[in-house]
């Protein structure tokens, strides 16, 4: 890629904020290194690496290279016979450890992240070094005695030495005689010796070997005779010590050595991952979405370009260019490096047939920064960044990006601002061609307005020859036309408020920018004959044109206006009928209460009276009276028993009612054929919107709408059912959870509306879908379907603990 456009499109502010987000310093450099692609391929493994550990984020949050280092100058030193610092050995181990993690985890899921599991292969497998380093090496640095057998042995009789000195030293300073020629009564150490300080007037009172003496002559610190040998002794021991664990370390460099190539790889897999966490984190930081990379196709095609009578002629005949399969369809784009709060998204849409978008529209009106945007996510994508645009969003993969953005000038060169453009763009157009995106800014500005369209007008014809895809910001009127008159350019313009006389930075791709001097001049006060004269220099055309432009613009904002009251009013009319469905199933749910107390009671009262009964035909028999007055009650109480057992019937909101597949409520024993299962049983319970049926051995939840009556032979009479020996559903229910990462749209939908199914059939209180965070693309088609289903009560995003964004609860 061209260093000046990196450079032009601020491509580099982008790297130092994705270095923000690595976690050691390969990774870093990797960061820091990373350039656009112009390998569609390459591009793609890119993406996906960055789509994968975005997905993985959703839920191992916590994944990361740990405590890895760059530990490749350290392990070069080894490899060469060198002896490292414990400290670099301690790096060493704990970037073997993070290896090691990685590898583990992500060689479990390489069906579901492949990119990253390949990269993880690269890991080193275990080397020993681990058990190595830390039976030798403590967390603080420190040789343990465990390091080695000699070591231990020599530390021990060390410390036996030192305490025999100390106590000999001790007595010296405690003795009374000497305390007075004492300066201090301590023990210090000069030049790796145990000495005493001694008041020089004192010199030779103590025999001893003088080491040191005070600045201010004072002082002087002896060495005593008696303890001669022992500082000896315990010298010669600390030198042994440090000569065992020099070796000890000699010994862990070597192993460290004969594994270097291994480590080294490791470290480079680590900071692929690193680099590849960290785009992810950064998409997440950016709310970016995957953009879906096209390959340029460099078929020819061939385009009429016959003059067109409001055109100078530009020859006969056609012309062959090249297409690519799609060239930029941008939904929602945000600059990356503006603030999200405040920039105002942009829709580019070019199609199969457009080569060229032609922005026109007032200074500080947002052109730059919309050739900026483009240009820069075009980069971002070829990096495998995502790109801060919604969802499906489409861009080509260019194998060069061009830019001539901002003042050229140079003092240095005696070069004004359209030298130093012209310099720029004469260097693109030998370079450019049909797999080319060339951005100018301001084309043919800085000289003789005639002369300057006529030059931009010739560029831009000569880029559209070379095939290449090209967006343009000009201020030049004729440009405009030629946009209009020629195939495969499209006019864009950037809105103004004349009102406000402020910029609106929003885009409309087909319509050319309006003129707006004469009304911004009006609006600040101009004479009115200053603005008369002006207006009866310019041509009538253009005029007409710009009378056109404002009455379309008009046209445009009453729409936009009309169209967000409509979605006010619509967002309103669905907030009224969910509070109305609420009341309305609050009054009904009550109405259901009081009728279920009551038919308690009337069924106590039936007990009641069924026992005066029973109590009545013992008196009667034993008096040996006829009972045909109790058989008369008895029959009237079973009526009464047949209207108390019906089930009660929920009534309808009239918001919520379907289509029954049964027309009324069918009854407790009744036989039915389930739609939905294809399946046929008989009715052991009902409520107001479904009923459980026995189909064979299992018992099932339906959906009144999803019953049909079966007619009945002599052996399908109605069963005889007691409601009070009804259970609940069987115990084989679906998981509580559907994992759904991975899968496209359509195949999402379907396995989420089987599930659903089956965990609502089976009485299940809610469950748990899992789709990640990634582009956000399931998300959204996820929650859009559990909003049209109509057994799903509410859903919310998961817990922490459950995922977070990346999963959804559903309750039925």
């Amino acid at each position: 890629m061209n260093p000046k456009t990196l450079s032009v499109l601020e491509y580099d502010k982008i790297l130092e904020r994705l270095i923000a987000y690595c976690a050691f310093s390969a990774s870093m450099e990797l960061a820091r290194k990373l350039k656009p692609t112009p390998s569609f391929k390459k591009a793609q493994l890119r993406l996906q690496e960055t789509t994968e550990a975005r997905h993985l984020f959703s839920t191992h949050d916590s994944i990361s290279v740990g405590g890895a280092r760059d530990v490749r100058p350290q392990v070069e030193l080894a490899s060469r016979g060198g002896v490292l610092e414990t400290s670099d050995l301690l790096d060493i181990k704990a970037t073997i450890i993070s290896a090691r993690g990685l590898k583990s985890t992500l060689g479990k899921m390489d069906e579901v992240y492949p990119r990253l599991s390949e990269i993880a292969q690269r890991l080193p497998l275990p080397l020993g070094l681990v058990d190595a380093i830390s039976s030798a090496i403590s967390d603080k640095g420190e040789v343990l005695d465990s390091a080695s057998a000699k070591l231990a042995s020599l530390r021990a009789e060390r410390r036996v030495t030192h305490e025999r000195l100390m106590t000999k030293l001790q007595k010296i300073i405690s003795n009374t005689q000497n305390a007075k020629m004492l300066q201090e009564a301590i023990i210090t150490q000069r030049e790796g010796r145990y000495v005493i300080p001694l008041q020089a007037q004192f010199k030779g009172r103590i025999k001893g070997i003088v080491h040191d003496q005070s600045s201010s002559g004072a002082t002087i610190f002896i060495e005593p005779i008696s303890t001669v040998e022992q500082n000896n002794k315990l010298r010669e021991l600390q030198l042994a010590e440090r000569d065992e664990e020099r070796r000890v370390l000699a010994e862990l460099c070597a192993q460290i050595g004969e594994h270097a190539e291994e480590i080294a790889t490791g470290v480079a897999a680590l900071a692929e991952l690193d680099l590849a966490f960290s785009k992810a984190k950064y998409a997440d930081a950016l709310d970016a979405s995957e953009p879906i990379l096209n390959e340029i196709d460099g078929r020819p095609k061939t385009v009429d370009r016959s003059p067109h009578p409001n055109l100078p002629p530009q020859g006969e005949g056609t012309l062959t260019v090249h297409r690519p399969l799609s060239t930029v369809s941008l939904l929602q784009a945000r600059h990356p490096l503006l603030d999200p709060s405040t920039v105002v998204p942009l829709n580019i849409t070019l199609d199969a047939e457009t080569r060229a978008l032609v922005i026109t529209g007032p200074n500080t009106g947002g052109k730059t920064v919309s050739l900026k945007t483009v240009g820069l996510l075009a980069l971002m994508a070829q990096s495998g960044l995502h790109i801060p645009a919604q969802s499906g969003s489409e861009i080509a993969c260019f194998q060069a990006v061009y830019a001539d953005i901002g003042d050229e000038q140079s003092i240095e060169q005696s070069l004004s601002t359209f030298s130093g453009h012209i310099k720029n763009i004469s260097k693109i157009l030998k370079k450019a061609d049909a797999n080319s995106l060339v951005i100018l800014d301001e084309l043919g500005a800085g000289t003789d307005p005639q002369e300057g369209a006529a030059l931009a007008r010739a560029i831009l014809s000569d880029l559209l020859e070379r095939g290449a895809t090209a967006f343009v910001a000009t201020h030049y009127p004729e440009l405009k036309t030629f946009a209009h008159a020629t195939p495969g350019v499209v006019n864009a313009s950037l809105e103004f408020d004349i009102q406000t006389l402020r910029p609106t930075y929003k885009l409309t791709i087909g319509l050319p920018g309006r003129s707006n001097a004469l009304a911004i001049a009006q609006r600040l006060g101009l004479p009115s004959s200053v603005l008369v004269a002006a207006r009866s220099e310019i041509n009538p055309d253009d005029l007409r044109a710009d009378d056109l432009l404002d009455d379309i613009y008009r046209q445009k904002r009453f729409v936009r206006k009309e169209r967000s009251k409509a979605q006010r009013a619509r967002i309103e009319a669905h907030r009224l009928r969910r509070e109305l469905t609420e009341k309305l199933e609050n009054i009904e749910d009550e109405r259901l209460k009081i009728l279920d107390q009551a038919r308690d009671e009337a069924e106590k009262r039936l007990e009641a009276m069924q026992a005066e009964i029973q109590e009545m035909k013992r008196g009667l028999r034993k008096a040996s009276q006829p009972l045909e007055v109790v058989e008369e009650v008895e029959e009237q109480i079973k009526v009464i028993e047949k209207k108390i057992q019906q089930p009660i019937k929920r009534e309808k909101t009239g918001i919520r009612d379907q289509e029954l597949g049964i027309s009324g409520t069918p009854k407790l024993g009744e036989k039915v054929h389930i739609r939905t299962l294809n399946a046929a049983g008989i009715v052991i319970a009902l409520s107001e919107d479904d009923a459980e049926v026995q189909v064979g051995g299992l018992r099932v939840r339906a959906k009144l709408g999803d019953l049909q009556r079966k007619k009945q032979t002599v052996d399908d009479r109605p069963l005889s059912v007691k409601p009070s020996t009804i259970h609940r559903p069987p115990s084989n229910l679906p998981r509580m959870e559907l994992d759904m990462r991975g899968q496209r749209a359509d195949d999402a939908l379907d396995m989420l509306e089987r599930y659903l199914d089956q965990a609502y059939i089976g009485g299940m209180p809610f469950v748990r879908i899992i789709h990640g965070k990634g582009t956000g693309r399931l998300r959204e088609v996820v929650r859009e379907a559990l909003r049209a289903n109509p057994q799903v009560k509410s859903f919310e995003e998961g817990k922490a603990q459950e995922g977070g964004a990346g999963v959804t609860v559903v309750k039925f």
